[in-house]
């Protein structure tokens, strides 16, 4: 409501298509409503069910960028409702925590804001009865992911979470922004695991395009759970 009442007073261009009049009109919002299971190609092993709420493309990418690199904190409403329509697909159960994928302190403070946090923080208000906890801490520092290759993204990764504290028995979602080769995701709920959680699944609002056309089954239903009615 606060970033609509902005937009009435100060208007700004959509993050999506650069119209002006809203943070993100309705056209730009509505690429965010189609959430899919996603599996990577290739698919790393450990990954958890994964839900993305859209391509990683066009507005949906401007949208997310715009949110993590410019600090256009408004939007984390629209793209927070994305992220909650992912998770409601893994049907996960009343008590479950959204665990963000934690970004680096250095990027915190580069950017102001942890977006995969506050991202989580406004889906979980779209979703009775879960929490979102950042739960996850970095153990060690990381080497630039871009560029790499799955299996070099993998060995970079493994082993560069920690839990804050035991977990036993707490089912948890993990969630982030986008998803590329999947191995963030699986290092997150390797270190949840260790941890004693039950990971119920993934969700991530987009998924880069190259996977998410090669990915199998999108004409079909949805093969997890299907969300209580």
């Amino acid at each position: 409501m606060l970033a609509d009442l902005l937009d009435l007073v100060l208007p700004r261009d959509c993050a999506g298509c650069r119209l002006p009049g809203r943070t993100l009109c309705g056209a730009c919002a509505a690429e965010l409503g189609s959430p899919r299971p996603h599996r990577p190609d290739p698919c790393p092993a450990g990954l958890p069910p994964l839900v993305a709420a859209a391509a990683y493309d066009g507005a949906v990418r401007a949208a997310l960028l715009a949110h993590k690199e410019r600090g256009r904190l408004g939007l984390a409403v629209p793209l927070g409702i994305a992220l909650a329509a992912a998770v409601r697909e893994l049907d996960p159960p009343r008590g479950a925590v959204l665990v963000p994928v934690p970004s680096s302190p250095a990027a915190v403070r580069e950017r102001g804001q942890d977006h995969a946090r506050r991202l989580a923080a406004a889906a979980a208000r779209r979703l009775p009865g879960v929490r979102a906890r950042a739960l996850l801490l970095p153990a060690r520092r990381v080497a630039d992911q871009s560029g790499l290759t799955s299996r070099q993204r993998a060995a970079n990764l493994t082993g560069a979470l920690r839990a804050r504290r035991r977990l036993d028995g707490l089912p948890v979602v993990v969630v982030d922004d986008v998803v590329t080769t999947g191995a963030t995701l699986v290092e997150a709920a390797r270190a949840l695991r260790a941890a004693g959680a039950d990971v119920v699944g993934a969700a991530v609002v987009g998924a880069t395009t190259r996977r998410w056309s090669r990915s199998p089954g999108w004409a079909q239903p949805l093969s997890i759970r299907s969300p209580a009615v």
